[in-house]
């Protein structure tokens, strides 16, 4: 864990291609060869901090999709306003670790890089799953599927995280929770009667 812990740190701080073996196992103190033990690669390592990383989201956050008692729009920006006071706790410095994993790695990285696409798929399906009950109650029509349409509202956070962190402000943040969610889930309504 000492391992995941020093590798997610220094990978949000710094990127993965900034940081080798011996700065990790010299993070987390723990011998390099012990590296080794757990990991065959830095390429499988990168892998498990996006699976570690994704586990602490989805602990973390994922109960504000998923709870009965609060209708499906408004768990959609509870989960976006919890991960929006995540990037505040650190100055929106850091930007999302998975956006900015995804900027760096090449198809020579092929395990965290299709890690990061199967977490992708996983947000896409957990936010899907939300806005299909959201549909199911009338809230939006979704003439769009429901995954797409979250896919669309992940990419779209993913832009205000990059922008945040390039302004250090949760300028970015807020106008996502205020302009561009509430526009993405309006065009689910459907046309409008004129």
């Amino acid at each position: 864990m000492r391992l995941l812990d020093a590798g997610r740190a220094l990978f949000h701080a710094r990127g993965i291609n900034a940081v080798g073996i011996k700065e990790i196992t010299d993070t987390a103190g723990v011998p390099k060869g012990s590296f080794y033990s757990y990991y065959d690669s830095k390429n499988a390592f990168v892998a498990a901090v996006i699976d570690d990383y994704w586990s602490t989201v989805v602990r973390d956050h994922g109960p504000l999709l998923t709870d009965p008692s609060v209708p499906p729009v408004s768990r959609l920006v509870a989960f976006f306003g919890a991960l929006t006071r995540d990037h505040a706790q650190r100055g929106f410095a850091l930007g999302c670790l998975l956006g900015n994993l995804a900027l760096e790695v090449t198809d020579d990285n092929g395990q965290a890089r299709q890690q990061l696409a199967d977490v992708m798929d996983q947000w896409s399906a957990l936010v899907g799953a939300c806005l299909a009950q959201a549909r199911d109650a009338g809230d939006i029509t979704a003439a769009t599927g429901t995954t797409e349409l979250a896919s669309m509202i992940i990419e779209c956070w993913e832009g205000a995280v990059m922008r945040g962190r390039v302004d250090h402000s949760r300028i970015p943040f807020d106008r996502f929770l205020t302009v561009s969610l509430p526009r993405l889930l309006d065009t689910a309504h459907g046309p409008r009667p004129a």
